[in-house]
């Protein structure tokens, strides 16, 4: 059972100072009770691949149901200067609107909108900055765990990155990692809240502080003679480190234990792993496991898994819990309606050119049960969609009438307030192995996937046309 969803206790102030300084200019124009929709959605998937994994929704929610001024950022934002009577309205302020979201855990592709949130001008404004900070994050680590997770096939992945995350964001990041198809973490604080599978060996230190490598294994066998795995590389893993802990596991043996595994953290993973486990098997020890780190990615790990290397754990860090190469998600957060009029954002790249008015997701499913490679954006009171156009070549459509197609976005808050019951996080990481395994094997692929087509309704595209026509200079 989950203690708790957020870790921090984020009140108003963890925003932008703009998001303030355009709600005190709303509040002053008397323009406070005007409704608003934006839309949250990215423009490129990270990793040049071809899908991103949604992450971090039921720790948004739950911060928007307490999201608000107390007398400490009150205090603050009167020294900043803002108008008391803005401060007086800050002081009563809760954020009541609503939002509609896929599952976590979903597929998502860019240009369509993630998230749609509604209610008044300015505390949908106010919540643009911590919704972008926790979604774009933890959609980008999920991301990144479901390809070393198709990388792996069933190895055990064990994400190792606290100390190489930026600061407490590493936290959320063994919670995605999980979504993304990972199976432990290092990090003990989120292992308690959110009921993950701590995992921890030892590090050099623990061997360079012993009088020998062979009594440094002895002591920490004593120590966890059920849990224990040796580090083997300190010195020199053939020569001194396999013979040393195949040693103790013998030992282990004869008082009732059992070595659960030995890893690997430097050199040539692949040879030292086929190595090892000839040394093993041949000492009897078949089911002491293998468990390799350092500096491991998706393309590392495929390109051990297709050397056959004997390796059945990975420990993920650095390249998982800061995205690399990308470090970030694009998602943005756009003005859709105004004061119940639909709105467009123009730009003299077509691509940035925002969709306008509120709107629904569908998702087109073939007659096999798998995605068809086709999310159409409408609005929100379609019901029947035949073709879906291209949102930049305007000569460019797909008939979509004769697929089964689902909605995405459904309420999941309203009045502030959570209006479904979010699952479980194993839960979550279920639904989205479900959802990846009905995308076709062309968009998963790491070199050059196929492009996840997002199209819009007729009337949709007539809709933002229209403006277009409308706003030319």
């Amino acid at each position: 059972m989950i203690k708790k969803t957020t870790m921090f206790d984020f009140t108003a102030t963890y925003t932008d100072q703009y998001e303030l300084t355009m709600g005190q200019a709303y509040f002053l124009a008397g323009r406070k009770d005007e409704s608003a929709v934006f839309d949250y959605f990215y423009r490129k998937n990270p990793f040049n691949g071809g899908y991103t994994i949604f992450a971090g929704l039921p720790v948004l929610l739950a911060i928007l149901e307490n999201f608000r001024f107390d007398k400490e950022d009150l205090d603050f934002l009167k020294a900043q200067s803002f108008h008391p009577d803005y401060l007086a309205y800050l002081e009563g302020f809760r954020f009541r609107g609503a939002i509609y979201s896929p599952p976590e855990g979903d597929l998502v592709f860019p240009t369509r909108p993630v998230l749609r949130v509604e209610g008044n001008l300015i505390e949908t404004q106010l919540v643009e900055t911590v919704l972008l900070n926790i979604l774009n994050f933890q959609s980008l680590v999920a991301t990144k765990a479901s390809r070393m997770r198709i990388a792996a096939g069933d190895a055990v992945l064990v994400d190792f990155g606290l100390r190489r995350a930026h600061g407490p964001g590493g936290y959320y990041a063994s919670r995605a990692a999980v979504i993304g198809g990972f199976d432990a973490t290092s990090n003990t604080l989120a292992a308690r809240d959110y009921n993950l599978r701590a995992s921890g060996t030892m590090a050099h230190s623990y061997v360079q502080s012993c009088d020998s490598e062979i009594e440094a294994f002895r002591s920490f066998a004593a120590a966890r003679p059920d849990d224990c795995v040796f580090l083997v590389d300190t010195y020199s893993t053939l020569k001194s480190g396999m013979p040393n802990a195949i040693t103790v596991a013998k030992e282990m043996e004869k008082k009732g234990y059992r070595l659960k595994g030995i890893r690997l953290d430097s050199g040539d993973l692949a040879y030292l792993a086929r190595k090892s486990r000839a040394m093993l098997d041949e000492a009897g020890l078949h089911y002491v496991k293998i468990a390799a780190s350092n500096q491991l990615d998706e393309y590392v790990i495929r390109s051990l898994m297709a050397q056959k290397a004997p390796i059945d754990v990975f420990g993920v860090g650095t390249s998982l819990v800061t995205g690399q190469p990308d470090a970030a998600l694009d998602g943005v957060y756009k003005l859709s309606q105004a004061n119940g009029h639909p709105v467009i954002k123009l730009s003299e790249n077509v691509s940035k050119i925002t969709l306008p008015d509120k709107k629904q997701v569908w998702r087109a499913i073939d007659d096999k049960g798998l995605f068809l490679g086709a999310d159409v954006v409408g609005l929100e009171d379609e019901r029947t969609i035949a073709v879906m156009h291209h949102p930049f070549l305007p000569r460019q459509s797909f008939a979509i009438g004769p697929y089964k197609i689902e909605p995405l976005l459904h309420m999941v808050m309203a009045q502030g307030k959570i209006v479904y019951n979010p699952p479980s996080l194993f839960q979550t990481a279920r639904y989205s192995r479900e959802r990846l395994d009905m995308l076709p094997a062309e968009y998963k692929r790491f070199e050059n996937p196929h492009i996840y087509k997002v199209g819009l309704s007729s009337r949709l595209n007539a809709l933002r046309d229209s403006l277009v026509a409308q706003h030319k200079w």
